[in-house]
């Protein structure tokens, strides 16, 4: 099997674009998901003059609806994302994605559905009572790299041996589940150093949901549900899928056939409708900005899977030429639920 993508920019740049990927079976599988450690605690950061005290500590519950922006929807956000129902990158933005998986959890939780996030559904999230931000101790390792900017094209892509992070900004904001602008702006801007402490979401050590089942795609609505037995909703991730003049997303039952971790990737520009014409295919190298991302469930339809993708914020909000992506966190927290055999279900 194969996937195709239209070559999009460097990541920087591709994220104020739409992606355009199909999908494909991959073979090379490697490296597990590194466990993740903040130190949680709730005092001022002497290196970065953040206040966590003042948003650990907030107790109030402001009705948060689409448009309210700033450290209370930040709050709910990570919230959200520690109840594995994600809003995509934690942004302190209430966007779609936010709002969607707002109306998951107050399903999954037998609250009134609103999509906007009440009293009750503030009382429901602050059973869960660890602080919301930490400091971390950025490593050696963490800056060493390799960063690499990626390509526009394909071709130059297929030269390299790693779709590595173009920076290590990037890389700690998809650690901690965060857009790098969030993360700017939680540390003042200040440069990433090893040795320094920074200001960062604290969602790495966030147990699993249990006895998920199987798995639900709302394709209106652009969220993948896992469920359990019961068919009730344990977690959410927000997705993007193929649009409907070039690649729909087939309705109906599938089922997860394999796993890969760190895959590869073809680029195959006959299946791809608006592909360049001189265009040729393609094998990209693995990688976190890899079109597919850090992970590939396989679909028992040809050419279909659930993967992550190399463009976090574009996740929900713009449609693809095939497949269903999440980001690379969501695809990785959601390879621990759902494993082959796992039943699909596709619906409007």
């Amino acid at each position: 099997m194969a996937i195709s993508l239209l070559p999009p920019r460097s990541r920087l740049a591709s994220r104020l674009l739409a992606i355009s990927l199909c999908c494909s079976a991959l073979g090379l599988a490697g490296g597990s998901v590194l466990a993740q450690t903040a130190k949680a605690g709730a005092k001022t950061s002497a290196s970065t003059g953040f206040d966590m005290d003042a948003f650990n500590n907030a107790s109030d519950s402001p009705l948060l609806k689409s448009g309210s922006k700033g450290p209370a929807v930040a709050r709910a956000q990570i919230l959200l994302d520690r109840a594995w129902f994600s809003c995509g990158e934690i942004d302190g933005r209430y966007a779609a994605n936010m709002q969607r998986m707002v109306k998951a959890y107050q399903t999954a939780r037998n609250l009134k559905v609103t999509g906007t996030v009440t009293a009750e559904t503030w009382k429901s999230l602050r059973e869960d009572s660890a602080p919301l931000l930490a400091t971390y101790t950025v490593t050696e390792k963490d800056t060493a790299g390799p960063f690499e900017k990626t390509p526009a094209d394909m071709a130059e892509r297929a030269k390299l041996k790693a779709l590595v992070f173009e920076s290590v900004d990037e890389a700690l904001a998809e650690k901690f589940h965060t857009s790098m602008a969030y993360l700017k702006q939680l540390n003042g801007g200040r440069k990433i150093e090893a040795g320094k402490d920074i200001v960062v979401p604290n969602v790495t050590s966030v147990a699993a949901p249990a006895k998920a089942a199987s798995i639900q795609i709302d394709k209106s609505e652009r969220v993948l549900y896992v469920l359990d037995a019961e068919k009730r909703p344990v977690a959410g991730f927000p997705i993007s899928i193929g649009n409907e003049k070039n690649d729909p997303l087939p309705i109906g039952m599938m089922a997860i056939k394999n796993e890969v971790k760190n895959p590869s990737f073809t680029y195959n520009p006959k299946l791809l409708k608006n592909a360049p014409k001189n265009a040729e295919k393609a094998d990209i190298a693995p990688g976190p900005n890899n079109p597919v991302g850090s992970i590939w469930l396989g679909l028992t339809k040809p050419h279909w899977g659930i993967h992550g993708t190399s463009n976090p914020s574009n996740v929900g909000h713009s449609e693809t030429n095939g497949c269903i992506h999440l980001t690379n966190w969501d695809a990785e927290r959601l390879s621990t639920l759902a494993k082959a055999g796992f039943k699909v279900d596709v619906k409007l």
